[in-house]
């Protein structure tokens, strides 16, 4: 495996009991939220905020996280599953064609980005010890940590996947270019993983190997941008006093990861075939509005620091 060039056929999961698979997917959410719980405390102690608020505002964040982010998914892009499969809406299984666990897969970044600032909303209404905005400037820090493990996780999963390229650099993508029924068929091996592994390393299936495309790593790309948005955030908060201007860390928040988001969709493929040939993707077009709203927050938006 060269570092520039290599085939991804993962384990999705650890097996439990029988067909209960624990997904590396979601494993990725839960360190997301516990290092964005982490990261939050210590602002509360730094700016001397009661910790009783922090477990509150953990619930409320990853409630409106995981709502806004699959209801954001099914509006977006799979809003037929309204009327075909309601069930896999809110559950992590799959109900047609038939009945499959398959974890907390179909979650949409705006949705969650719209889910947190509703839940931040509610969860000020019901603890009113600092402004809505006061929270959202320091919610961000945490978010923005969380991202880069949830495209890890998208990463592992095959998912969101990249363009193909234009060289032989790049990751082909097995698990994506084969359904599980199609590596079974075409191998003659009956278990999926089984199948899959012979794909990548049985010289006998070469030639299924060699019709994988290399994609650019998409999901590494954002994960890695990401890393750079928290530490800039972090910096600006613990080494400057920008945390007294209200709104300009939830502003830039906004500007630096939607504009992240807007250019790498330029190496992504569309997530819906029927907007494939749009000017720009369902993603970047969801995206202006974050970075306009952002800018709005770090240069017109005149708020107060004190409780509101």
């Amino acid at each position: 495996m060269h570092f520039l060039k290599f085939d991804w056929n993962p384990t999705s999961g650890i097996e439990i009991i029988g067909n209960f698979q624990l997904h590396f997917y979601s494993l990725m959410w839960v360190t997301a939220f516990l290092l964005g719980w982490y990261v939050m405390k210590r602002i509360y102690e730094k700016e001397k905020v009661s910790l009783e608020y922090l477990d509150p505002l953990f619930i409320y964040t990853v409630l409106a996280t995981m709502i806004g982010a699959r209801l954001g998914h099914v509006i977006f892009y799979q809003p037929e599953l309204f009327k075909d499969d309601f069930l896999s809406i809110f559950l992590p299984i799959r109900t047609n064609p038939t009945l499959e666990f398959t974890g907390f897969q179909g979650l949409a970044s705006h949705g969650a980005a719209i889910g947190i600032i509703i839940g931040m909303y509610l969860y000020r209404k019901k603890y009113n010890y600092k402004s809505l905005m006061w929270i959202l400037d320091r919610i961000v820090i945490p978010v923005s940590l969380g991202a880069i493990f949830i495209r890890i996780g998208n990463f592992i999963n095959s998912e969101i996947i990249g363009k193909v390229t234009d060289s032989n650099l790049g990751v082909r993508f097995i698990q994506d270019e084969y359904s599980k029924r199609e590596a079974v068929q075409l191998t003659g091996i009956k278990d999926p993983k089984g199948a899959y592994n012979a794909i990548a390393h049985n010289p006998q299936f070469q030639n299924l190997l060699d019709a994988v495309p290399y994609r650019h790593a998409a999901q590494l790309y954002e994960a890695a941008c990401y890393v750079f948005v928290f530490l800039i955030l972090w910096v600006l908060y613990t080494k400057t006093n920008k945390k007294d201007n209200p709104g300009f860390f939830f502003g830039l928040f906004l500007v630096l990861l939607w504009t992240i988001r807007f250019f790498v969709e330029f190496v992504k493929e569309a997530q819906v075939d029927e907007r494939a040939t749009w000017a720009l993707n369902t993603g970047q077009w969801l995206s202006i509005p974050f970075i306009i709203v952002g800018f709005y927050f770090m240069f017109v938006y005149k708020g107060t620091s004190k409780k509101a």
